[in-house]
């Protein structure tokens, strides 16, 4: 049998990114259109800024939002999203409330006026509140009792002292403590237009697509209070964190490392310096401590994005006897990736990842939404792929061995490790300064 040989992948070609229509409503909203026919559908994506609103009221907002109007109830307003092949849902992040959705492009016009019902006339039912809140409580409540949740409310505690940021997850009591009322004053006071994005794309028009938003959410008025949240503060370092989890056979191991925001001009870099050590499954931190030695069945690293700021954070559930082989293996990558220039095969594959993977999230008219959405949120618009796409293919070696030098350097860590503290606190303090969380 003849092998045959596989043809080079051709990240490098050309980005063809689709135009992007745009207008800036009287009343503040900003609305994106952009035509992808691939499908007869449309996505809806609405960004409303909402950082600094109490969390436990935001958060259950979120989840009841679509609860009812004064004319509808939450069952006639699925009703109405199903006849058109759509749907409608909110969540939150310490930064704006998100309602996502489709539906068949000709029922856009349906969708948008659903849409504007609730926006201008949700009334949070009591009875339906309750069971909102009490579905939300339950979530909250078995997620902590999972280590990865556990894990990442220690680091964000760890990372962010007293910001806003530092808590992102309300405790079931304070869910359960709120009532109907201060959701409705909360609705009324911050979810306004001056501010929003809304995009749409899909199987439409795009001039006509905002002329209709236009006609249909120009009555959504107002302006919330300001938002706006302080930029994070640097990343302090220090001693380990150990949070005692008594009787776990795993170890989470957490780390966070300086971020930048993708403006940067080290972002393109460093972004390739992070899939080299940990961002995808050929990198060298997975090679390490999964493939050669078996400790975990994964490990991850990404660079995380909030407005006020920026980090790399690195994840990994290990054995509790391997805890500190892990940490050390880790910083022995960090060490690696910030001393050693990469090797320029390997620079090639994570660069041929990072571009194909940047096309693959903007393939479906879903993606090109999330990403026209979440690029609106802050302040880029989709040419910036473009700018990042020939950033990433023109980055050098030097570069990236300097971006990683800079950020990368395993004494610029915060780390945090969940598990039986009892067995783990010797092995690591063998390796650093050890601090046991006080709660």
């Amino acid at each position: 049998m003849t092998s045959k040989t596989l043809p080079d992948l051709v990240p490098d070609a050309a980005l063809n990114l689709p135009r992007e229509s745009e207008r800036t409503l009287p009343n503040g909203l900003t609305v994106i259109a952009i035509r992808r026919s691939a499908v007869p559908l449309v996505e809806v994506r609405l960004r409303i800024p909402f950082g600094r609103a109490p969390l436990a009221p935001a958060t259950l907002l979120s989840q009841a939002l679509f609860t009812g109007t004064s004319g509808m109830s939450s069952i006639d307003l699925a009703a109405e999203l199903q006849a058109v092949g759509g749907s409608l849902a909110a969540g939150l992040d310490p930064d704006r409330l998100l309602i996502t959705g489709n539906a068949l492009a000709d029922g856009l016009d349906r969708t948008l006026e659903l849409l504007a019902a609730v926006l201008t006339d949700a009334t949070y039912p009591v009875e339906e509140v309750s069971t909102e809140r009490e579905r939300l409580a339950d979530h909250i409540q078995v997620a902590l009792s999972q280590p990865t949740h556990l894990a990442r409310v220690a680091l964000l505690k760890r990372m962010y002292g007293t910001h806003p940021y530092a808590v992102q997850t309300p405790s079931p009591d304070e869910v359960r403590g709120v009532e109907p009322d201060p959701l409705r004053e909360l609705h009324a006071a911050r979810l306004r237009p001056a501010g929003a994005v809304l995009v749409l794309v899909g199987d439409i028009d795009p001039d006509q697509a905002i002329d209709t938003a236009e006609k249909i959410l120009g009555g959504w008025t107002g302006t919330a209070p300001d938002g706006g949240i302080p930029p994070a503060p640097a990343l302090e370092t220090g001693p380990l964190l150990l949070v005692d989890r008594p009787g776990s056979v795993q170890s989470s191991l957490r780390m966070a490392l300086p971020g930048i925001p993708r403006t940067d001009p080290d972002y393109a870099a460093l972004s390739l310096a992070n899939f080299i050590f940990g961002g995808y499954f050929s990198s060298r931190w997975v090679e390490n401590i999964r493939e050669d030695k078996g400790y975990t069945y994964g490990s991850h690293s990404v660079i995380e994005h909030f407005v006020a700021g920026s980090a790399l954070l690195a994840a990994a559930e290990v054995a509790t006897e391997v805890t500190a082989p892990s940490l050390l293996e880790t910083l022995y990558e960090l060490g690696r990736i910030a001393s050693l220039p990469p090797g320029e095969e390997e620079l090639e594959q994570a660069r041929r990842y990072a571009l194909g993977t940047l096309r693959l999230g903007m393939s479906t008219q879903a993606g090109l939404a999330g990403l026209a959405s979440m690029y609106a949120g802050f302040g880029l618009r989709l040419e910036h792929l473009r700018e990042h796409s020939a950033a990433l293919a023109a980055a050098t070696r030097e570069q990236v061995a300097a971006a990683a030098a800079k950020y990368l350097a395993p004494a610029r860590a915060v780390t945090v490790v969940l598990g039986d503290a009892d067995k783990i606190e010797p092995q690591l303090s063998a390796l650093t300064a050890v601090e046991r969380s006080a709660e």
